[in-house]
């Protein structure tokens, strides 16, 4: 999935500066992904620590981490992926919604797609409601549709607007792949809430913090991401049809720096690793100085490629590099 922030490239990165941080093995740590979106970092170290535990406010990547970090025995989802293919498409939410032959003629995805999604995600949630599927295998088979649209959604990237034409990805059959996760001997932890909030009732050993970095804000970057997960009945608002959504105070200029420190001083881990660039609503000086005053503050850094749009459609693309800074403090 192309994402916003996602740190796919710089995973390694992470992995070898916690690992060369943090004293004694980390099988026998707890690792917290705090922010997790769509849960890169939480998966590269899913297999090395004795618990992870996994949280986003939003709703989609609520259901990406219940998968590929709450799952972790064996599932028998062959047949079930088999089925979904197989449906015929219905006229559903996100036909009617989101797809130009509905009544609000919006393109975010073709008209076959948004019935098969929509025959899909009805699909899933009946065997859920009639006990044929426990929650691991909903969660398993509701992140594979989510994958499987965003691999054929009519954007450039992320779900702000949509483009006037289909797309030559968008034109495409959507097929529904199996959103395969690691296997441990060990049971996670998965949440759906304020970090602020949930800081207070956990605690483990490494806290990975990676918050919104600037004011755009998740839930409108990926509103259709939330309706096909949540599938549930409300007004699409304006020309793009956005949902309600919340607004994280780590996208607000004058709230940043103070939600910031409040998460830093409740925090109950011995290690806290931030990830933040340098275009950041916060300084590197200011979360220095704010670091500092709970412990023994460290600061590594490197430069990667940054996100951009899609590549097919007419932007300036340049190979801008930016500043990744990995703040480190040991409480």
């Amino acid at each position: 999935m192309n994402y916003i922030g996602s740190k796919y490239k710089l995973s390694d990165f992470i992995k070898t500066s916690v690992q060369e941080t943090v004293s004694g093995a980390l099988k026998n740590k707890v690792f917290c992904d705090l922010f997790a979106g769509t849960g890169i970092v939480g998966r590269s170290f899913k297999t090395s620590v004795k618990q992870v535990i996994s949280n986003d406010l939003e709703y989609y990547s609520y259901a990406l981490n219940r998968n590929y970090i709450g799952n972790y025995l064996p599932l028998e989802a062959s047949e079930y992926i088999t089925e979904l293919n197989l449906l015929e498409g219905k006229k559903g939410f996100v036909y009617k919604n989101y797809c130009n032959g509905g009544a609000s003629e919006r393109l975010y995805f073709s008209n076959d797609n948004g019935r098969k999604i929509d025959a899909a995600r009805i699909q899933i949630a009946h065997w859920k409601e009639v006990g044929e599927i426990n929650e691991d295998m909903y969660y398993f088979l509701l992140a594979s549709l989510l994958e499987s649209a965003d691999k054929v959604a009519n954007t450039a990237s992320v779900y702000g607007a949509y483009l006037k034409e289909l797309k030559k990805t968008a034109q495409k059959e959507i097929e529904i792949i199996s959103a395969n996760f690691e296997i441990t001997e060990n049971q996670h932890q998965v949440y759906n809430q304020d970090s602020n909030v949930l800081i207070n009732n956990i605690e483990g050993d490494v806290l990975y913090l990676d918050p919104p970095y600037n004011a755009r804000q998740y839930g409108a970057n990926y509103h259709m991401l939330n309706t096909i997960a949540k599938y549930d009945t409300f007004v699409p608002a304006g020309k793009t049809g956005l949902r309600p959504y919340e607004r994280s105070n780590y996208c607000k200029k004058g709230e940043v720096a103070l939600t910031f420190e409040e998460l830093i001083r409740n925090s109950k881990f011995n290690y806290i690793f931030l990830s933040y660039n340098n275009e950041g609503l916060m300084t590197e000086k200011e979360i220095r100085q704010i670091m500092k005053r709970y412990g023994r503050y460290d600061l590594v850094t490197t430069s990667y490629q940054r996100f951009k749009a899609d590549k097919t459609e007419n932007r300036n693309h340049k190979a801008t590099k930016t500043t990744e800074y990995l703040h480190i403090l040991e409480k």
